[in-house]
């Protein structure tokens, strides 16, 4: 997988993650590497960092919580997956019968 659709993948298992519990590096890489993903602490904690910086996660002592604007925003992605996982997997065929009429 291309390491930018990797990495957006992270970040949405992270906010989805962060939607139940309060992330720590040492939590969610091992979650992640269960799912497939290879990364590292640094890519963990850079990817912590970028989702603190856009406002979706906020620190507190070594672990991370949801915002209220990472709720919105995490929302707005299961809509949006719900929508590419008919497209991409349910019915491909039919999304590019579509496309070509």
């Amino acid at each position: 997988m291309h390491a930018d659709v990797q990495n957006l993948f992270i970040r949405i298992q992270m906010l989805s993650y962060a939607q139940q519990n309060d992330l720590t590096v040492s939590d969610i890489q091992p979650v992640l590497e269960e799912r497939g993903y290879r990364v590292g602490e640094r890519e963990v904690k850079q990817e912590l960092e970028n989702l603190t910086q856009e406002n979706f996660l906020t620190p507190h002592d070594d672990m991370f919580s949801l915002t209220g604007a990472g709720i919105e925003e995490l929302q707005e992605i299961q809509s949006m997956l719900g929508v590419l996982y008919e497209d991409v997997v349910k019915n491909p065929a039919q999304v590019a019968a579509r496309a070509s009429s």
